[in-house]
């Protein structure tokens, strides 16, 4: 199953290494889940781990972005910019774009731009866009299970 991880959500699973996300990341582990990335996302995340308030010393910043790289499917950047809603942050377009160019299930993320607009039309016939912890309650007792998850395009 396909899924894209904003930055955010990366950072919660590496960096913070955040407990209520244990199912999640038990599943990336696994290699159960196929994470789709591009190149500007991955240099997003090197960027942001070296933000001063996280205090992450430069050999771990390293690992962390090594470790999630070592996860990720590369998605190609299309040409030109595909005919989808525009987040107000720039920064959140490229997530979108990775999502639909990657055909993926999910877009899990907690960043409420990219929440909303998971919702316009365009982008919720090609892949549901929700937090970890609705991934968490929605999805994965169906993927348990074996059938088809409750969200998602079917």
């Amino acid at each position: 199953m396909p899924a894209v991880l904003d930055t955010n959500t990366v950072l919660a699973l590496w960096l913070f290494d955040d407990p209520a996300l244990s199912p999640l990341r038990a599943w990336i582990a696994a290699g159960r889940l196929r994470l789709l990335c591009r190149d500007d996302a991955l240099e997003e995340l090197r960027r942001v781990l070296a933000y001063r308030q996280f205090a992450c010393p430069p050999d771990r910043q390293r690992q962390i972005a090594a470790d999630y790289a070592r996860q990720i499917e590369p998605v190609a950047a299309p040409p030109a910019p595909p005919q989808l809603p525009r987040c107000r942050d720039p920064d959140d377009q490229k997530f979108l774009e990775i999502a639909y160019h990657g055909h993926a299930r999910w877009l899990i993320t907690r960043d409420k731009a990219l929440l909303r607009s998971g919702r316009h039309r365009a982008l919720r016939e090609r892949f549901t866009t929700l937090t970890p912890e609705c991934w968490q309650r929605d999805a994965l007792p169906g993927l348990k299970d074996g059938l088809t998850p409750a969200t998602g395009p079917q």
